[in-house]
């Protein structure tokens, strides 16, 4: 699920091409004044401007001046920003217009139209589908979340943020999202699929190789990085066999998968596709909510002492803290007519990107909208888990870790210092945290 690069080279010769050199290529100055760039050229979804944390002024010039904008040349293709709340509701809520379809172009930057996909490197999940496929097989694994399964998951996910907190250093600076963001998530993760909490750190490492395909700090080539990921289907094809081969149907995702009429035959490229959507969608959303809620409070201090004062603000936080963090960043989608949005006429067979992060900062809709307000009135209207029969799954799983978190957080420690600049993820979709220093007085 990382950004592919497309230049119109075939999808073989993409995943062969040097990372380093793509993106030295594509290299940007990213403390570049964005109202100095014609409109025509803004790229905001070039990577470094997400791991600088310099994107935001991107979208606010858009937003006032070409809420919907096309991109001509771009590491990825030719794309049309939609950067207003509005404007992104409708497309979000139109999949007989917008279409997620892997083989048209998918959800993310550089997915272009493949009729006939290499297996190796065409990973489909159900989140690229169109209906009926996207609803029967989604409906599969909708009973992992509903909210009388996730009450039962209550006690754990209390009793982990618990141990994962008391074993947490004092007076002496740490990775939180190491040591807090991902282990939580991924203690969740391996608990859905009953793997052994052992393997979680596999599931961590997968999820990273996915948003690091196109990274050269993490791979020459995306080839590379589609070979790692392959690993993850070898591990998960003998857990399905684990899983068929029992007489009692277990109540885990696998299970579900096995079992379940819309997913129990799917060719391996979309097994591993779908386990890598539950994986990502479980981890990275989740996790760098985590890592940003702390970020945000200390970058607010005003908050982070009202949030002390009042904990009973945490329910209303937390919706506030994913609207503010927008774990991801954008979705794509590819015209199947002729359409017009927002005044401008987007042609069949063009890609439309939801810009999330932007939409979240929309001004015309969410009052003071980039201020981070821990008791915002309507906190819940925020864009982060989209709209329409695509919106996310596993949103109330996520809340509910947020919440039991940080409940348990201010019963043990009277502030969480950040003490040094985090590391962003080099990604354009999932907009991510990878190292924030804290230090925990006391």
């Amino acid at each position: 699920m990382s950004e592919q690069q497309n230049t119109g080279m075939t999808p073989a010769e993409l995943v062969r091409q040097s990372n380093r050199e793509v993106a030295e290529k594509w290299a940007l100055d990213v403390n570049q004044d964005p109202y100095a760039v014609p409109l025509s050229q803004l790229n905001p979804g070039h990577p470094d401007l997400f791991e600088a944390n310099a994107v935001l002024p991107y979208f606010e010039r858009l937003r006032k001046e070409n809420p919907v904008n096309y991109t001509e040349d771009s590491q990825f293709g030719p794309y049309w920003s939609v950067t207003r709340y509005h404007d992104i509701m409708h497309v979000d809520s139109h999949h007989e217009i917008f279409s997620s379809d892997s083989r048209v172009g998918g959800i993310q930057l550089g997915g272009q139209a493949e009729p006939n996909p290499d297996p190796m490197f065409h990973l489909p999940m159900f989140i690229m589908e169109d209906p009926p496929k996207h609803d029967e097989q989604r409906k599969v694994v909708a009973p992992m979340f509903t909210p009388r399964h996730l009450a039962g998951l209550e006690g754990l996910i209390r009793e982990r943020a618990g141990m994962i907190l008391d074993g947490l250093p004092r007076n002496e600076t740490f990775n939180w999202v190491r040591e807090v963001s991902v282990e939580l998530t991924g203690q969740m993760l391996a608990t859905l699929f009953d793997i052994p909490q052992e393997d979680r750190h596999k599931l961590i490492y997968w999820s990273d190789t996915s948003q690091n395909i196109i990274n050269p700090e993490f791979f020459e080539t995306p080839e590379e990085g589609f070979q790692e990921l392959w690993k993850c289907w070898e591990y998960f094809d003998a857990v399905w066999k684990e899983r068929a081969a029992r007489k009692e149907p277990g109540s885990d995702l696998i299970s579900m998968l096995v079992h379940g009429e819309s997913t129990r035959d799917m060719p391996p490229n979309e097994y591993l596709g779908n386990i890598l959507l539950l994986i990502v969608g479980g981890n990275d959303t989740t996790r760098n909510s985590i890592s940003g809620g702390v970020l945000a409070l200390n970058e607010n201090p005003a908050e982070y002492d009202k949030l002390i004062k009042n904990p009973d603000l945490i329910a209303n936080m937390v919706p506030e803290v994913i609207r503010w963090q927008s774990p991801v960043a954008h979705m794509a989608r590819t015209a199947l007519q002729d359409t017009e949005l927002g005044g401008k006429q987007i042609a069949e067979g063009d890609k439309v990107v939801m810009w999330y992060v932007s939409g979240n900062r929309d001004e015309e809709e969410i009052q003071d909208a980039n201020r981070f307000i821990i008791d915002r009135d309507n906190a819940r209207k925020h864009l982060s888990f989209g709209f329409g029969i695509h919106r996310c799954l596993g949103n109330r799983l996520g809340e509910m870790q947020l919440n039991i978190l940080w409940e348990e957080i201010l019963k043990r420690f009277p502030r969480i210092e950040v003490d040094g600049d985090p590391v962003y993820l080099k990604s354009s979709f999932i907009r991510g945290i990878r190292e924030l220093p804290v230090r925990i007085p006391g």
